[in-house]
């Protein structure tokens, strides 16, 4: 099977054109080999070449059997890719893949998650315990810079010093996710942590000798901070402030529904987001609308209850 392993390693080499990041590029990289050991330990070992539907099919069934619809169908889409490619190569006929579809997603129909007052400010307090200096200084911009701007963490995570204009109080954000960049203006409490971040930054870029470090949030080693650390660093904060964090994305679903429940208008946290469509923030007030609590305040059923427990009070 040593053409399968060239043939994963020239549509990587076309993805990384294509320009995906490096997260994807593990991601599929982690799929493709895999299916590589899968077809490797069948006996009697097939060639590339004979693959077909039905043995396509098998290894999907045992691949997703009790996962997630959103991992079959990520599964399914990573190997129709590669199926094209080895068409394109000349391995294959036809893609079998072709007409094999994952489970239809909907995810317009799904609550955003979002995290509590009280479970964020838990998590500060977890941020405020680490030992050392740097960590906790590191920490808290972290935090600030997920709930307060609702930044993406591939977003987080490419962001270089130079995108923080101190003079404007906003942060520039690349475009390669929306295809267009957008700049974030910070709240004076978010610029504060993360003035007080910079100079620890520096230290720690010049006593590991890389100066010219371009990275924003940058690990003990002077190196930039890649998505899995993120989320491992605030995955460990989350456990010890003993919140049932999921993803960091929850953050972004917080700072949505926050600041719309603070009075600001559909636009406006559209604007912050980089939403292209209004309809990908309109789902925001499914759990934030300060309307419908206060039409709720004005049921008539309210006066009847009270009038109940207030006879009720009486009796007693």
């Amino acid at each position: 099977m040593k053409r399968m392993d060239a043939m994963v390693e020239g549509y990587l080499g076309q993805c990384a054109a294509r320009g995906l990041s490096e997260e994807s590029l593990r991601s599929i990289r982690h799929e493709l080999e895999r299916w590589g050991c899968w077809l490797k330990r069948r006996r009697p070992k097939p060639n590339l070449e004979a693959v077909d539907g039905p043995m396509m099919v098998a290894y999907l069934r045992q691949r997703t059997a009790f996962h997630a619809k959103a991992t079959v169908s990520g599964v399914a889409s990573k190997l129709r890719c590669m199926g094209e490619y080895l068409v394109g190569q000349g391995l294959w006929r036809q893609n079998p893949m072709r007409w094999v579809r994952g489970p239809r997603l909907d995810r317009r129909g799904r609550l955003p998650r979002r995290i509590g007052a009280e479970q964020l400010r838990r998590m500060w307090e977890a941020s405020g315990e680490q030992r050392s200096k740097y960590q906790r200084h590191l920490a808290v911009a972290l935090l600030s810079l997920l709930y307060g701007t609702g930044l993406r963490r591939g977003e987080l995570e490419r962001m270089n010093l130079a995108d923080w204009q101190r003079e404007e109080k906003v942060v520039r954000i690349d475009g390669r996710k929306t295809g267009c960049e957008r700049s974030v203006p910070l709240g004076e409490g978010i610029g504060r942590c993360l003035e007080a971040y910079l100079p620890l930054r520096q230290n720690v870029l010049e006593a590991q000798g890389k100066v010219g470090e371009p990275a924003l949030l940058v690990n003990g080693h002077g190196q930039r901070l890649r998505a899995q650390s993120l989320s491992l660093m605030v995955h460990r904060l989350a456990r010890r402030a003993h919140v049932p964090l999921v993803s960091l994305h929850q953050f972004r679903h917080s700072c949505a529904s926050d600041l719309l429940e603070s009075g600001a208008s559909l636009a406006e946290v559209q604007s912050l987001l980089g939403h292209k469509r209004v309809e990908s923030t309109a789902r925001y007030l499914q759990i934030a609308d300060p309307e419908r609590v206060r039409a709720m305040s004005q049921h008539p059923l309210n006066d009847y209850l009270r009038e109940l427990i207030s006879e009720e009070g009486r009796a007693r």
